[in-house]
């Protein structure tokens, strides 16, 4: 496989040596050039830099749109928070996989579409100089007609030459012009076809098939969220007789409403994230955060909506974001596949189904551990949720590496091109180290002399100072594991990542119990580093031993071993 032997040679380097080639060496691979504004560097900045900002909008927005909650009174802000957790713990598990799927298939099935029409276009240059050719021939073979008939009347009379002469000028410049056509007929042709090319929409299965998939689950989550609110409320301790029950009520059915609007922006998004454009989904985002925050006051306090209208100005911005991401994709694609059979659903669904299982085994460890925490007392459970807050917020930087590497991977390996998607891989990893190194001094700073912001009780402040040294030094094993995820989808490594999560979620609930019972708050620090540590090291074991998408890493030390 010569993509292999290349990218292999590449990796080993011309002073390397044997040990060189063996594939965990691949992750020091120019470490000196982690952030070198070359080509890859500055194709990575432009997915990623743009995607951890929209990342990051939604959130920033939701903090506001807290703050305007909170003047209503704190049995409205709590009982706006618990439909709040509801709503993102519905949409999370639906969210995840559609979005990530829809990006590599989307790259994949974009960059062998613009392979075939390459290919198209160079078959199409070969044409034109062969039909020149002919041109060229048929040419000369009516000049050699017109000699032999000059050479067979030499002995006519002078006027049966001078008519002669007069008859032949007009069958060469006929001739001259009819070639002249011919020559120029060929680009002109062409230039028309790459208009056509051009201006034309694409069809892109996997995008259709993602935007079907993602009404018909919003539809599905409104339901769920509208016929059992009540139930849902009670499980999350909001009873009948509480005072919260009427406002959370009234937040989560009307939210609710917005659940299409969710799923199907998040999965043209994703459909962006494939066409390796994240400014378009960021522009959208933007704009539907802004709105809301504009129409939050209007709603809450000049219509006196109260939570009714905090919930309706999130869904118009849901909405609006909606709209403005399809209008700009009916312009690029064609929604509408020109038979059923194109869609892909069963892909769709097999991969989905195990991005699920990965997602559910990520909640139960999450949840677990602040489950126990809350054991511990109100106090303990405070600077728990600061800690844990403060210790995933820094992922959504690392998630924008993550974007750019798994658009950048999905489209290499398409085009068989393992030299490139070996690069993209180290370089988005190395980037994420990095990242990683500068969170954990950036937040364990920020929290030993801002722990003040989130709580005046000085227990709460104690307890934090005992997680900062945890949620600090774990910020570059935390960006890896993030930066994984994106080059295990940018493979379509989706099994390895839903399974070697279950296990690592299996291992992590053990060590959670365990520790706790030893160490309390401690314990559940110790025992998410270790589970952050084997999500990491899951992602180091498939890429490093040259294993299920990466085999090709391991053939040039193979081919080197036999000579």
């Amino acid at each position: 496989m010569a993509g292999a032997d290349d990218s292999a040679e590449m990796i080993s380097g011309p002073t390397g040596g044997n040990f060189m080639r063996i594939p965990i060496f691949v992750f020091f691979k120019d470490l000196r050039s982690v952030f070198k504004r070359d080509e890859l560097g500055m194709e990575i900045l432009r997915i990623a830099f743009p995607a951890a900002l929209a990342l990051a909008a939604d959130p920033v927005a939701s903090l506001i749109d807290t703050a305007f909650i909170g003047h209503l009174g704190a049995v409205e802000m709590a009982a706006v928070g618990v439909s709040i957790a509801i709503f993102n713990q519905a949409s999370k598990v639906t969210i995840f996989p559609l979005v990530s799927i829809t990006t590599s298939f989307v790259a994949e099935e974009e960059t062998l579409k613009r392979m075939s029409e390459k290919l198209q276009q160079q078959e199409d240059d070969v044409a034109k100089p062969c039909n020149k050719a002919g041109n060229e021939i048929t040419k000369a073979a009516k000049l050699d007609e017109t000699s032999m008939i000059e050479n067979l009347d030499k002995g006519s009379m002078t006027l049966a030459k001078d008519e002669a002469k007069l008859d032949e000028r007009p069958n060469d410049e006929e001739l001259k012009t009819t070639s002249c056509k011919c020559v120029d007929e060929a680009p002109i042709v062409s230039t028309n076809k790459g208009k056509t090319k051009k201006n034309e929409r694409r069809h892109i299965p996997s995008a259709s098939t993602a935007l079907i998939l993602g009404g018909v689950l919003g539809l599905i989550q409104t339901l769920i969220l509208i016929f059992l609110a009540k139930p849902l409320l009670s499980v999350m301790g909001v009873k009948s007789g509480s005072q919260m029950l009427a406002p959370a009520l009234k937040y989560l059915i009307i939210r609710s409403l917005g659940a299409p609007a969710v799923l199907l922006s998040l999965a043209m998004q994703g459909v962006f994230r494939g066409f390796k454009d994240t400014k378009t989904p960021l522009y959208a985002t933007v704009a539907g955060d802004l709105t809301n925050i504009i129409l939050d006051p209007i709603l809450i306090f000049a219509c006196r909506l109260g939570v009714s209208g905090a919930a309706i100005s999130h869904v118009l911005s849901q909405y609006l974001i909606s709209l403005i991401l399809l209008c700009k994709l009916m312009k690029q694609i064609d929604l509408m596949p020109p038979s059923l059979n194109d869609l892909q659903f069963s892909k769709f669904l097999k991969n989905g189904f195990l991005l699920l299982a990965r997602v559910i085994a990520v909640t139960i460890c999450v949840t677990l551990a602040a489950s126990l925490a809350a054991r511990l007392g109100a106090t303990s459970m405070a600077a728990f949720q600061v800690c844990l807050q403060v210790w995933m917020t820094s992922s959504l930087l690392a998630d924008g590496l993550a974007v750019a590497g798994q658009a950048i991977l999905a489209c290499a390996f398409a085009e068989k091109d393992y030299r490139k998607a070996t690069a993209a891989a180290v370089r988005v990893l190395q980037m994420g180290f990095v990242l990683g190194l500068g969170l954990a001094l950036f937040v364990g700073l920020g929290l030993e002399f801002g722990s003040g912001i989130f709580s005046k009780d000085k227990n709460v402040i104690r307890m934090i100072a005992i997680g900062i040294p945890f949620v600090a030094a774990t910020q570059p094993i935390n960006s890896l594991a993030f930066v994984f995820d994106g080059v295990n989808f940018g493979a379509s490594d989706f099994a390895y990542s839903a399974y070697s999560m279950v296990v690592v979620s299996i291992a992590s609930i053990g060590s959670l119990f365990v520790l706790f019972k030893i160490k309390g708050f401690v314990g559940i620090w110790f025992a998410l580093t270790i589970y952050m540590f084997l999500r990491t090291f899951a992602g180091i074991w498939r890429m490093g031993t040259g294993t299920g998408p990466w085999r090709f890493l391991r053939s040039r030390r193979s081919s080197t071993s036999i000579v």
